[in-house]
């Protein structure tokens, strides 16, 4: 293994894609550069500005709140318990025990305590594909949050291997409208949604997890039960086996369709409404949520119970 590029000390990680390693110190002076790049570059946040970090437990949202409170940045977090047996207990208490070393505010919606049900339940009566069930649930109640609370920005963990696979998978399918908005910050598009911002995308699965190791932070690593059989994982093999292949391939494909290829997808207008249950902005009559919870004869109509830490 190469010494470090900084003070050819012994390293901690060697990065093919960058050609460069990294001593513990430099490492975490790398990582918190890149995400601060990633903040600027794409205009993400005004100075200033609160931020609600999506929190799962896992190393990627854990690394992303922590390098946003070491670069300043005034973050709180949000963790949505999606009742998941010793899953979400283990992600929750990851979160909790985070906030309480960083002295930082946490939120905390539980489904069970909200809908009286949990995530696994929903999948299960609505009869449909898990990872699309649990993300719109979880964007919703986001947006409810977010409207509580007063904040205008979501920051997500969504790292470069994510946004590779996600955008391999769009292109194979030409799913138009999703490659219009992929990209690494999307303003509101009505008073009522927050822009969303991925700070993460300049660093892969690699570096977040050194991250957490080299600052001790702890992190959940268990794979969510319901997302077993997961297309998204099937894209991050293919990609990730190209980039054994040829060091870069990710930064190249990712970076290269924002600069050159995105121009070409423009999306149709999208008009929101309010919908006719809940009253959320929304593309239909009744929003996807909503007709998600009625289908699992839920109520969709109760107010989430949010407890801060």
């Amino acid at each position: 293994m190469r010494r470090c590029v900084k003070c050819k000390g012994e390293p901690v990680i060697d990065l093919k894609s960058t050609n460069a390693a990294f001593c513990e110190e430099h490492f975490i002076e790398y990582f918190l550069r890149q995400v601060g790049r990633a903040v600027e570059k794409y205009k993400m946040m005004a100075g200033g500005q609160q931020v609600l970090v999506a929190v799962s437990g896992g190393k990627d949202s854990m690394a992303l709140w922590d390098a946003l409170l070491s670069l300043g940045y005034e973050a709180d977090g949000l963790h949505i318990d999606l009742g998941i047996g010793e899953y979400s207990r283990k992600s929750r208490l990851v979160c909790e025990k985070f906030a309480a070393v960083r002295g930082a505010r946490l939120y905390v919606l539980s489904l069970v305590d909200t809908y009286g049900t949990n995530m696994e339940e929903i999948v299960r009566r609505t009869r449909r594909v898990s990872c699309s069930v649990c993300g719109t649930v979880k964007r919703y109640l986001m947006n409810m949050v977010v409207q509580q609370k007063g904040y205008r920005v979501v920051a997500t963990g969504h790292n470069l291997d994510d946004e590779t696979a996600a955008l391999l998978s769009n292109l194979f399918s030409w799913q138009e409208g999703y490659l219009a908005r992929q990209y690494p910050c999307l303003p509101s598009t009505h008073p009522r949604l927050p822009a969303r911002i991925k700070p993460l995308v300049r660093l892969g699965e690699q570096e977040t997890e050194m991250y957490c190791r080299v600052k001790g932070i702890e992190f959940w690593a268990g794979d969510c039960p319901l997302a077993r059989g997961a297309t998204s994982l099937v894209y991050k093999d293919l990609v990730n086996s190209l980039e054994d292949k040829m060091p870069g391939t990710k930064r190249r494909f990712l970076f290269g369709f924002w600069e050159r290829g995105r121009r070409n997808f423009t999306g149709e207008p999208v008009e929101l409404k309010d919908c006719s249950l809940c009253g959320q902005p929304t593309t239909a009559d009744t929003c996807l949520f909503c007709r998600l919870m009625q289908k699992a004869g839920i109520n969709p109509l109760s107010q989430p119970q949010v407890s801060q830490v």
